[in-house]
């Protein structure tokens, strides 16, 4: 049975490590910001081969959005290895609460971290001269970055549920990470690619993510935009079903 307090509680406790490391969102935000600020403002003015008059800030800012949710959301299964080293892990895996409302708790937390740091990326885009054509755009863009954040959240949380070692698990994440960002057409579009390397691109999530995300805000977009949105639906949910899966599996200790 599903327990709403130990949800609320990990929940809670996300939020407060967030609010609490300062160096830790300047961190995450640190990469982000300087793709905008080099390659955005460096060929802002630039259009796009194929995307009509779209200038490249515009077409970027999607991109660096995606890339902060995939850095953020999957190195946020560092936190369980970080528990199971100093203790924690092992008193909530005792506690007479089942292992789903751990799980629910955790994704939960990492995905609200996640989108806020995704609308801070936004925010800061619009300073550089990225336009919000309007609300509904906002509303449907944290949709697809709450999407981003739980599929990778879940595939993070795979890798953590089998490892044992930290800085095993930051070199794993590195080696399938920046593969994922530079497939998903978040610095180009996927129609400039061979076709051997679209096919390869398309079972990328964050390539439906970044594609979705680009179809809310400015309107352009390689695949539709429900077609985006069921396709990285099915692998958010494949990947929270998968990470609890291994995590109900994996030892506290």
């Amino acid at each position: 049975m599903i327990n709403k307090t130990a949800i609320y509680v990990l929940w809670l406790r996300e939020m407060k490590r967030f609010l609490r490391a300062k160096s830790r969102v300047i961190g995450t935000l640190a990469m982000p910001l300087f793709f905008l600020a080099f390659l955005g403002l460096g060929f802002g003015n630039m259009n796009i081969p194929g995307m009509g008059k779209v200038d490249y800030i515009h077409f970027l800012v999607p991109g660096i959005v995606g890339m902060g949710m995939l850095f953020t959301s999957m190195f946020s299964g560092i936190s369980v290895l970080w528990d199971r080293e100093f203790g924690f892990l092992k008193e909530i895996m005792v506690a007479p609460v089942n292992r789903v409302s751990i799980v629910i708790g955790r994704i939960a937390g990492g995905a609200t971290t996640s989108v806020l740091q995704g609308i801070l990326i936004l925010g800061i885009s619009v300073l550089m001269g990225f336009k919000i054509t309007n609300i509904s755009a906002l509303l449907f863009s944290i949709v697809f970055m709450l999407l981003i954040s739980c599929t990778f959240i879940g595939l993070g949380l795979i890798f953590a549920s089998k490892m044992r070692d930290i800085q095993g698990f930051q070199l794993i994440m590195q080696f399938i990470v920046f593969p994922l960002f530079f497939l998903s057409g978040a610095l180009f579009p996927l129609e400039n690619l061979p076709v051997w390397l679209r096919h390869i691109s398309s079972i990328d999530p964050l390539t439906y993510g970044v594609d979705g995300l680009r179809g809310v805000l400015i309107g352009i977009s390689y695949f539709s935009i429900g077609f985006d949105f069921l396709v990285l639906a099915g692998f958010s949910i494949l990947m929270v079903f998968l990470g609890a899966y291994f995590f109900e599996k994996s030892e506290s200790v």
